[in-house]
């Protein structure tokens, strides 16, 4: 095998801007795109000469494990494992997608997909390891109309085995082109021999946006961001103000737990509550790269209250919407802390799709005040944490900055050298003699400490308990419903939240 080359290329495109940290680690999870074209390849203008030599290095190795390998290696492996490693040191979003994972990732944000309509796990443990577990059947999909019920099991499908396989391969036997047949074993009484049921696969929609009453409000749960997201919300308001007599007094947008999505939507669902101006801009690092997403005239509810709920489950287009509104003071914000994902990732196919797609990290969010949401998060207007019996603290989860390879906080490398040269100098303060100095600026250290504790005041959880069946009482949505039915009490909260951001 000669050295290997690297020839540069130009090739026009399709380019995905991403607002989720990853796949998804339900069905849906989601990306978040706005759509571009894209020159790639190789800008000699941009890549030193050293670069150039290491990338022939690289082919060097490369060329080595090729033909002296204890045994043949794959080529393909090698190069998908070189083009993963490289990557996985840059952040924890960046990543490489192959063509499957890429058309799964097209599918979430469609929405959309051919199958059976059910939503599944695997138990890792208990009796019923290592089998599919049907979470809740889809309404109107074939799965629903065949009357799988909560619970089921899955233990073969068309004949083979689920015992063995991993969630992914049994969902990827169940998917397939609409119209086709499959064939599945379903365990439903543990007590009882399988059953057999006949399905035939259709397109199922998974909607994003589902609605309820709640007395005079209305309550609207946004789960992800896909393609269908806008379309959700505007018939969850219409149906809501048919529901509710006289309409719905007020609303509560629910995004906790939800991962993100599509920044369209996230842009288009902001755009429902507000009158025009920025919603979010987001910044690379050329200034060039600078984009702002701005609004259209017209707040789809008239300015009626709202109150969001978000946790530290809300991330990347949920932090968008829950930033603008309360940026713009549209909206309290009630929950805990969101987990923080505040960047970028713009997916570029590869050969048109064909071999896979790059998802690389370039710019970061920022609210219309400018805030970062980069390793922040968004804090809530009204801070509520939650435990339930059995609990004897609130859980925690792992936010975007504890994540290995985070992107930091804007700014935060400089404050941390600031710090670090403070620290020099009282150190260098205290071996000339000047204890008292030393001294005077532990007090002000000390001063400065409890200062940042009163901004940020420990709030004691909120115990809440379980209904008749077992599920847990939602005590944030209740609260913020008791505050959507006080509507004096509600403006002031609201004025008084935005009085605490703009000091």
């Amino acid at each position: 095998m000669s050295k290997t080359r690297f020839r540069r290329t130009a090739r026009r495109t399709a380019r995905f801007t991403v607002s989720t940290g990853a796949l998804a680690a339900a069905a849906l999870g989601g990306a978040a795109v706005s759509i571009a074209l894209l020159t790639a390849g190789f800008a000699r203008s941009s890549i030193s000469a050293d670069t150039f030599r290491q990338l022939d290095l690289f082919g060097e190795v490369f060329e080595q494990v090729h033909e002296n390998y204890v045994s043949e290696p794959d080529d393909g492996e090698l190069i998908e494992g070189a083009i993963n490693g490289m990557l996985s040191e840059l952040d924890p979003h960046s990543s490489y997608l192959t063509a499957e994972d890429f058309e799964t990732m097209q599918e979430q944000t469609r929405g959309s997909f051919a199958g059976l309509g059910i939503q599944v796990v695997m138990d890792n443990e208990g009796p019923d390891k290592g089998f599919v577990k049907v979470v809740a059947p889809i309404d109107d999909t074939p799965a629903a109309k065949a009357g799988m019920q909560t619970n089921d099991l899955i233990v073969a499908i068309n004949g083979e085995a689920v015992l063995g396989m991993t969630i992914d391969e049994a969902i990827a036997k169940l998917k397939g082109p609409k119209g086709t047949k499959v064939e599945i074993s379903v365990v439903r009484d543990r007590e009882k021999p399988q059953f057999d049921i006949s399905l035939v696969r259709d397109i199922v929609n998974v909607p994003s946006v589902t609605a309820r009453a709640e007395g005079q409000f209305g309550y609207i749960r946004i789960s992800n961001f896909s393609e269908q997201t806008e379309d959700g919300l505007l018939k969850a308001l219409k149906d809501l103000d048919k529901d509710i007599p006289g309409g719905a007094k007020g609303y509560v947008v629910d995004l906790r737990s939800n991962p993100g999505g599509l920044l369209d939507q996230a842009v288009a669902v902001s755009d429902a509550f507000l009158d025009g101006g920025e919603i979010v801009s987001t910044r690379g690092r050329r200034p060039k790269d600078t984009l702002r997403e701005m609004g259209t005239p017209g707040d789809k509810i008239n300015g009626k209250p709202m109150v969001v709920l978000i946790n530290g489950g809300s991330a990347s287009a949920s932090e968008i919407v829950a930033g603008a509104l309360q940026d713009r003071n549209r909206a309290l914000l009630l929950g805990t802390k969101s987990f923080g994902k505040g960047s970028v990732q713009t997916v570029i196919p590869l050969q048109n799709g064909l071999q896979g797609a790059l998802r690389l990290t370039t710019a970061r969010y920022y609210t219309p005040s400018g805030r970062s949401i980069q390793a922040l998060g968004i804090e809530p207007d009204i801070l509520m944490p939650v435990i339930y019996p059995g609990q004897d603290e609130v859980a925690h989860r792992p936010q975007e900055k504890d994540l290995p390879g985070a992107l930091a906080a804007e700014g935060a490398e400089e404050r941390a050298a600031e710090a670090n040269r403070a620290e020099v100098l009282r150190l260098k303060k205290a071996a000339e003699g000047a204890e008292e100095r030393a001294e005077e600026a532990a007090k002000e250290e000390s001063a400065e400490k409890t200062a940042d504790a009163q901004t940020e005041p420990a709030v004691e959880p909120v115990q809440c308990g379980l209904k008749e069946d077992g599920e847990p009482i939602d005590c944030q949505l209740g609260r913020a419903l008791e505050i959507l039915a006080d509507n004096a009490a509600f403006r002031r909260l609201l004025a008084d939240a935005g009085a605490a951001r703009s000091e």
